[in-house]
């Protein structure tokens, strides 16, 4: 069965989903993005296609390495899409945003999309059910609103994310945590709720590192899927590499 390496490079780490024909066999963090760690993957996986979705400055040579030894895409502006994006701009969407709008699209075709990805930032990702994807929004991350209050303050720390909040706080480390955890999660069902007023037949997707910290504070019935990224890159991969 065809093997098809599914890369990810973010902001906060660097993966790849291995595929065996459609089904998603593992999902492997990886060190960094040398020539070596890809090299490693080919050998073990001998892949016969690859993609990449990066929103950093990555290795360039990586890409060289897949395009001779795979049938590789890199993910862009430029990639063949089932939908639609806004005018005017449209390389200014970010790569993983169009891998969750992809996702949506092909498993949820009739539904009104909303996906909220969870990594550096949050984003939220509208499509509607003429596969038009229309915009969303971008707020800070979980990690990224932790780091901020021990930045820009004198003597507040840096903690740990929890799944374990309470309400009301009983000391720094709590009271940061309900500020922060609990402070998205309302953010979340906030933007979730606005968009369930606004279009009927909504179908809401989360996905992320964050979601085992969040999932459980939001009052919105979701569906949650931490592979959905890699979902997409996959159904993108399927056109792109023919």
């Amino acid at each position: 069965m065809s093997v098809t390496l599914c890369f990810d490079f973010g902001n906060t780490r660097k993966k790849v989903a291995v595929f065996h024909g459609a089904e998603m066999k593992e999902a492997i963090v990886l060190p960094d993005d040398g020539l070596e760690i890809i090299q490693s993957l080919i050998n073990k996986f001998n892949p016969a296609k690859s993609i990449l979705s990066s929103v950093i400055n990555h290795n360039p040579v990586i890409e060289e390495l897949l395009a001779a030894t795979t049938k590789f895409h890199k993910l862009s502006h430029l990639t063949k899409v089932a939908f639609t994006t806004p005018v005017g701009k449209p390389e200014t969407i970010g790569a993983d945003r169009l891998a969750l709008t992809a996702a949506a699209v092909y498993y949820y075709p009739t539904y009104n999309n909303l996906v909220i990805g969870m990594g550096s930032c949050i984003t939220y990702n509208f499509i509607n059910k003429y596969h038009e994807f229309i915009g969303g929004a971008i707020s800070p991350g979980l990690e990224m609103r932790l780091k901020a209050l021990n930045y820009y303050t004198a003597k507040l720390p840096l903690i740990k994310a929890d799944s374990n909040v309470p309400l009301i706080g009983y000391d720094t480390n709590t009271n940061i945590l309900s500020g922060v955890v609990l402070g998205m999660a309302k953010e979340m069902d906030g933007f979730i709720e606005a968009y369930r007023e606004k279009y009927r037949n909504i179908n809401v997707l989360l996905t992320g590192g964050d979601i085992v910290y969040l999932a459980s504070h939001l009052k919105n019935k979701i569906f949650a899927d931490p592979d959905l990224i890699f979902k997409g890159l996959y159904a993108i991969s399927e056109v792109n590499n023919t």
